[in-house]
């Protein structure tokens, strides 16, 4: 059986906090965090931040390691990703990696090489979003690389500016720069799955329970230590729209309920981007939680798999 890798993978609002803890007390295992955003000191309530009391004495790694003010990049964390791995491999213990960011999933697992980055051309590529707006630059992408226009949201400036990015400094479609799926370490990636709606009313009790639990707050407590300038902490669901409301773009409701709708359409292009990938094996989240840890050691125990 070995000490391969679980990835616990799936939209928002699935419990895949919940499940990776119990497969990590049930095996032994340790978790690595594969969410972008609770990378971020502070950012605890709008990215449904497991507190510590509920690890269960379960360790926890990439958790709060970035200020707010940092842009995140994916290269990065593909290095802690992949030594926190080793490190728990090498103490006989399970990683188990846990998160909805398909991307980070993917460069702590697979033989994804980045490439570099222009500070430069990304800050002309920036300024150009803030003054053109994304579907401009979608535009320009879709020209440029047809491809990848048809992969990224008009409205995901972020993914945008980035792909632009890659185009210059490497003269090659950012399609190109994205390989098939090869894995650089084992892993049985374990997808969780809910009917619409289902997931849709997890959403929406989510994003209520954060509001509750002062997540105006927390947003406010955020933009004093810069999160405005962080390009992609300041984009994150819920704080985006909850700095709109202290902008006075909008009524506090009007934030709650944009959130929800925003967080819908994030979920749907989560399961989107797992469901492409074919190493993915689907457990139905609905089922009692009992039911659900054995069946994912029963797909741990068959191994990664060819």
């Amino acid at each position: 059986m070995g000490t391969h890798v679980i990835a616990v993978v799936g939209a928002t609002a699935t419990g895949k906090s919940s499940l990776a803890i119990e497969l990590a007390r049930a095996l032994g295992g340790e978790i690595v965090n594969a969410d972008s955003m609770q990378l971020y000191q502070g950012m605890d309530i709008g990215t449904a931040k497991e507190p510590e009391s509920a690890w269960r004495g379960v360790p926890h790694h990439l958790l709060d390691i970035w200020p707010v003010t940092q842009a995140a990049n994916v290269a990065d964390y593909q290095k802690l990703a992949r030594a926190a791995i080793d490190e728990i491999t090498a103490r006989g213990r399970i990683p188990i990696l846990a998160g909805g960011s398909g991307l980070y999933v993917r460069a702590a697992l697979d033989d994804l090489d980045f490439p570099g980055t222009d500070p430069a051309i990304r800050d002309r590529l920036e300024r150009e979003l803030a003054s053109d707006g994304a579907p401009a630059l979608h535009a320009r992408l879709a020209r440029l690389d047809p491809a990848a226009a048809a992969a990224i949201l008009a409205s995901n400036g972020r993914r945008i500016v980035r792909a632009l990015e890659v185009i210059e400094v490497s003269g090659r479609p950012f399609t190109a720069t994205m390989p098939s799926y090869g894995q650089n370490r084992l892993a049985v990636q374990l997808g969780l799955l809910l009917p619409r709606p289902e997931l849709d009313q997890r959403i929406a009790a989510r994003v209520d329970r954060m509001w509750h639990a002062g997540l105006e707050a927390e947003v406010r407590n955020l933009a004093a230590q810069g999160l405005r300038d962080g390009r992609t902490a300041s984009r994150a669901l819920g704080y985006q729209q909850v700095l709109r409301y202290l902008d006075g773009e909008w009524t506090l409701e009007e934030a709650r309920l944009e959130t929800i709708k925003a967080t819908r359409r994030f979920a749907r292009r989560q399961e989107s981007w797992f469901r492409r990938d074919p190493r993915v094996r689907w457990l139905d989240a609905s089922q009692p939680a009992g039911t659900l840890l054995a069946q994912a050691l029963t797909q741990y125990r068959a191994g990664p798999g060819p």
